[in-house]
């Protein structure tokens, strides 16, 4: 593990412990991820490597929270829908990952540099984002609830 992966594994713990959740029941040391639940959003946190070729890599923090499953009948609406919060949703993007139906809200950088202070405020950010969306989202489309 690189030093920096360790200094951020750490913060995490860190934010973990100070938003007053115990490090043990948060942490899955067999996924090295992160999970807990803040109002009705669903957190997970991780630190994802991506190797490229002449053995290159870079360290990124992942923040994820589901939204809600993809509603049938309605994709282009929703869609459409989901691009406009895209569009002014400052910080957290909207994904849908390969072979899944669900969508979540996301948040990613490069851990190179990364301070307490900036890790901090990334997740607070996207724990913010996916507790109001989730219920917006689900006002909206309340087919899905």
């Amino acid at each position: 593990m690189s030093s920096q992966k360790e200094q951020v594994t750490e913060m995490i713990h860190r934010y973990v412990e100070e938003v007053g959740l115990k490090r043990e029941e948060a942490y899955d040391p067999e996924k090295k991820s992160w999970h807990w639940r803040i109002g009705s959003a669903r957190i997970q946190v991780y630190i994802e490597t991506l190797q490229f070729s002449g053995g290159h890599f870079r360290e990124y923090l992942r923040i994820f929270s589901p939204l809600l499953q993809i509603p049938a009948g309605q994709e282009l609406v929703f869609y459409r829908h989901l691009l406009e919060l895209n569009d002014s949703k400052l910080g957290v993007k909207l994904s849908i990952m390969p072979n899944s139906d669900w969508v979540y809200a996301t948040y990613e950088r490069d851990i190179l540099g990364m301070d307490y202070e900036e890790l901090r405020t990334c997740i607070a950010d996207l724990e913010w984002w996916a507790d109001k969306l989730d219920d917006e989202l689900k006002t909206q489309f309340p087919s899905l609830k």
